[in-house]
């Protein structure tokens, strides 16, 4: 199977049709992908929470720890890895191609700062409104109910960002009820987070809902477009990219991640495949309908 772009010195951990899954350092992998070959990247960095402290999770007091990967190094050392990765984003991305960047008040703002003297420009700061948060149960604090995504583009003058506005407008997005039908989208967004038959496979502790992946990459890419998340987790990412027609790069240092990537990749194509044959049956009955009324 031909890759979908050249990465020097670096093998799938796994491929399948449009959907490639590598496994190591984000930053040492986009360096060996060609300039300019990507449309576009969402990215869901370590917000850098696992302290110690604790949160609320299905009714319970749990801790916030999630891995090494989500411990702060310090406000330098972790500002430094939002702009190296962020640099290694620019120089795969196409002159017209578009980077998404989610994250807490712990993370989004040194990712702005990083945006900036990377030579991006911010297009959008989306307010991702979570109607089912969980509670605040420190009670000294406002609860916390919103992720922000920063959208941004490279600063190429005289190049057109893609925008998918008539979609954004007049699609279906009846689950959110911010947004009113045929009026332009807003940037509130308001979507649950992931529902239980999302995670029947496993749980990933920053898990993104399919409804806020589909809204991304369906606004800002076309069928056909590459799509990379340097930071895939259990690839939410990617399961909306194939679903609708688009091509998928996932990295992760987890391998335990990308298994999961695996296993919820090969439920979507089983459920696509099944699909397509009850359209091809439904479509083949009304053809032999119409062929036994002629």
């Amino acid at each position: 199977m031909v890759s979908l772009v050249k990465i020097k010195e670096y093998s799938p951990y796994f491929e399948n049709d449009n959907f490639e899954l590598y496994l190591g350092d984000c930053v040492k992998i986009l360096k060996k992908i060609p300039k300019n070959s990507v449309d576009v990247i969402f990215a869901d960095p370590p917000y850098n929470l696992s302290n110690g402290g604790f949160t609320c999770h299905a009714g319970k007091r749990v801790s916030v720890n999630k891995g090494q990967w989500d411990i702060s190094r310090g406000i330098k050392d972790d500002f430094n890895f939002h702009l190296s990765w962020i640099k290694a984003c620019k120089r795969v991305l196409k002159e017209n191609g578009t980077l998404w960047i989610s994250g807490t008040y712990h993370s989004i703002y040194r990712c702005g700062y990083a945006l900036e003297l990377a030579g991006f420009t911010i297009l959008n700061d989306i307010c991702w409104f979570k109607p089912n948060a969980p509670p605040n149960l420190s009670t000294r604090y406002f609860t916390a109910s919103h992720e922000i995504l920063l959208w941004a583009r490279k600063k190429e003058k005289g190049i057109k960002h893609k925008f998918n506005y008539k979609l954004m407008k007049e699609g279906n997005w009846k689950e959110d009820f911010i947004k009113k039908p045929n009026k332009q989208m807003r940037s509130v967004w308001s979507i649950q987070a992931p529902k239980p038959e999302e995670k029947k496979y496993g749980k990933h502790p920053t898990q993104k809902p399919y409804e806020l992946l589909k809204r991304i990459v369906l606004s800002s890419s076309n069928e056909g477009d590459i799509i990379l998340d340097p930071f895939t987790g259990s690839s939410t990412t990617g399961l909306i990219s194939y679903k609708y027609n688009r091509k998928f790069i996932g990295i992760d240092t987890e391998m335990a991640f990308l298994d999961l990537s695996i296993k919820r990749f090969q439920d979507l194509r089983k459920e696509m495949d099944e699909d397509a044959k009850q359209k091809k049956l439904i479509k083949d009955e009304f053809s032999s309908e119409l062929r036994n009324k002629g």
